[in-house]
């Protein structure tokens, strides 16, 4: 059976959702304790609906698993009680519910797309020492209109090649949905970013971009001409990881997940696609 599995985490201690030799990953820690409560010799293969970098914490990351251990008999809320009981022993990640999968569920391949927040403190006064690991810190005052205006001039479908780090083989052509800035009660520039999928970096580098320009560092008529070269570029920095939130994954849905996930597959064969990051 086919179960999905909601999972919230701090990134500041994993070096990323993807397993990686000798270190600990969101993915490695939820597979083995997946094992153990299922008792299973062999290991557990999760499937992410979007990989995040070291560093990066997710409020909303959808995943899926295919357990021959589970059938219709099988309580989840149960197994979910379990599982979160064992995790207690690894605070910085929760799964926050186990469920089985509609027919045709990919979390890799069916969403329609990503939401991510940024958090960015541009003011000393504002700085919150229990949110440091979720803020990035500019030191200099940003001005939220011309990042709602650089924002909104990123947004639509584009080659966002200046955005994103060059993968051989893959396209950096996207769909940029929603790109908006507002300050939150606590005077925090929050960034909200949604699109179909994002490539390596592309969020933060777009966040680079508005705190180029917000800052008065960047011409707005500058930053265009960047965007319309699609080559990467120096005129802007990557944010730091830990300022960034995978909010939410959008499915369609349930009687059109099978055909969205094909037609998502047919695409990333077609445009060496890869995941998100």
């Amino acid at each position: 059976m086919r179960v999905r599995l909601d999972i919230a985490y701090d990134g500041t201690d994993f070096a990323g959702w993807a397993t990686q030799p000798n270190l600990r990953t969101v993915q490695q820690t939820v597979e083995d304790a997946l094992s153990t409560i299922l008792r299973l010799t062999r290991p557990v293969r999760l499937v992410v609906a979007g990989r995040t970098d070291a560093g990066v914490h997710a409020t909303g990351q959808v995943a899926h698993a295919d357990l021959d251990e589970i059938d219709e008999k099988t309580d989840l809320v149960r197994l979910t009680r379990k599982l979160t009981s064992l995790l207690n022993q690894s605070p910085d990640v929760v799964v926050r519910a186990v469920t089985r999968a509609p027919e045709g569920f990919d979390a890799r391949f069916s969403p329609m797309a990503r939401r991510y927040e940024y958090r960015i403190v541009d003011n000393d006064i504002d700085r919150d020492p229990l949110k440091r690991h979720q803020s990035a810190w500019i030191n200099r005052p940003l001005d939220v209109t011309l990042m709602n205006d650089t924002s909104s001039s990123l947004v639509g479908l584009r080659d966002f090649g200046a955005f994103c780090k060059p993968r051989e083989g893959a396209t950096t052509i996207r769909e940029l949905q929603v790109f908006e800035w507002n300050r939150d009660d606590s005077g925090a520039l929050v960034g909200r970013l949604q699109a179909d999928a994002f490539c390596h970096s592309m969020v933060r580098a777009l966040v680079g971009a508005c705190v180029e320009v917000g800052s008065g560092k960047l011409a707005l008529k500058d930053l265009g001409d960047v965007r319309d070269a699609a080559v990467r570029t120096s005129a802007f920095k990557i944010m730091p990881a830990h300022g960034l939130t995978l909010t939410e994954v959008i499915y369609p849905p349930d009687d059109q997940l099978g055909a969205r996930a094909q037609l998502t597959r047919v695409k990333r064969d077609a445009t060496g696609n890869g995941s998100d990051s």
